[in-house]
C-alpha cells in the first residue's frame, strides 16, 4: 500500500472513476493519504462525487508517470472518524484554506478490497492486494 500511495503523490494528479446511474464519471484528484493501515482519498460531501460514491462505492483510479501508470480498483469506505479527516488535512495543508475537520462537508474515504495494478510498456503487471 505505501508503493501505492507513493506513486500517487509522485504523479502528483490522479483520476477517480465513478458511476453516476449508468453513466461513467471521471475527474481529477490529488490526495492520497495512509492513516490506520488503509489507504485515504479526500472530497466534499457538497460535491456530486460524493453523492455517487455514496449510492456505489465502486470505484477506480488511474495515474500516469511517463512510460508507467497504475490504476487501483475497489470500494470506497467512508470514514466519519474526526482525527481520519484531521490526518487527510494535517498531510495536505494547501486543503485547509477550502475545508477543516469539523466544517460538516470534508469526507475521507479508505479503498477496501483494492486490488492495484502497477503497468508500463516494457514489464509484466505487478498486482497487489490490500
Amino acid at each position: 500500500m505505501e508503493r501505492v500511495e507513493k506513486f500517487l503523490k509522485e504523479a502528483d494528479i490522479y483520476y477517480l472513476a465513478t458511476a453516476d446511474g449508468d453513466q461513467p464519471r471521471v475527474r481529477p484528484f490529488g490526495t492520497a493519504h495512509i492513516f490506520d493501515g488503509r489507504l485515504y482519498i479526500q472530497t466534499g460531501k457538497i460535491k456530486d462525487v460524493y453523492k455517487q460514491l455514496k449510492a456505489n462505492p465502486k470505484a477506480e483510479i488511474c495515474a500516469f508517470i511517463k512510460d508507467r501508470w497504475l490504476r487501483v480498483s475497489g470500494e470506497l469506505v467512508e470514514d466519519d472518524r474526526r482525527e481520519a479527516r484531521q490526518s487527510m488535512l494535517d498531510a495536505y495543508p494547501s486543503l485547509q484554506s477550502m475545508y477543516s475537520a469539523d466544517d460538516g462537508n470534508t469526507a475521507v474515504f479508505y479503498f477496501q478490497n483494492a486490488t492495484a495494478v502497477f503497468s508500463s510498456f516494457a514489464a509484466e503487471p505487478d498486482v497487489i492486494k490490500f
